[in-house]
């Protein structure tokens, strides 16, 4: 697959061909969807927490006697029928990761790839750098390449300028390539890839 390379300000810069085993994929959902999960999964705090009736600060006593008042029979006020009592069953600090196979996660990152290409919302550009962080220039270089929602993943290292000036624009993301993943690729309208990312997915996939 061939695709144009431009540059910020819209001007060609010649052409790149991506490997079809990482960009030309028949995309699967069920693939994309199971990391998209596993990712959601993951980032879960798991922090909630409620009180069992272990745990409340309230006497044991017996709360009247056994026989004769015509009531039910009730001992400790901690249960959870009565006001201020712990909780039957409450939710408790745990983790909500779940497992996916290292290969399942490196397919999904091709086939999110491949969607991307597939739906032709995948831009190549030759290098994301601005010598000034101008956030009202590098919105005017956004308009010219009709840039509105989009990831741009760049090399290992990102250029300081570029990634200031990006991050005061709502809706557009800036990751280096070991940051690229599944949900952000589909969260975004739009994928812009440096020639410097494509080199570092292809020596990744190899």
């Amino acid at each position: 697959m061939e695709l144009k390379v431009t540059t910020l300000e819209g001007k060609e810069a010649g052409s790149v061909q991506l490997s079809d085993t990482i960009f030309g994929l028949e995309p699967r959902q069920d693939i994309i969807a199971r990391c998209v999960q596993w990712q959601l999964n993951k980032r879960q705090a798991g922090t909630h927490k409620a009180k069992g009736r272990a745990e409340i600060w309230r006497t044991g006593k017996k709360m009247y006697k056994q026989k004769g008042t015509g009531g039910a029979r009730h001992g400790s006020a901690r249960v959870p029928q009565f006001r201020g009592g712990g909780r039957a069953f409450g939710p408790v600090v745990r983790s909500h990761a779940t497992d996916l196979p290292k290969k399942v996660r490196a397919l999904a990152l091709k086939h999110a790839l491949s969607a991307k290409a597939k739906d032709g919302d995948l831009v190549v550009i030759d290098k994301a750098a601005l010598e000034a962080a101008k956030t009202k220039a590098l919105l005017g270089h956004f308009s010219g390449l009709g840039l509105t929602n989009a990831l741009i993943i760049d090399g290992a290292e990102l250029n300081n300028g570029f990634a200031a000036a990006a991050r005061n624009i709502p809706n557009m993301d800036v990751l280096p390539i070991q940051g690229i993943n599944v949900y952000d690729i589909l969260r975004r309208q739009k994928l812009v890839l440096t020639k410097a990312a494509i080199d570092a997915l292809e020596a990744r996939f190899k």
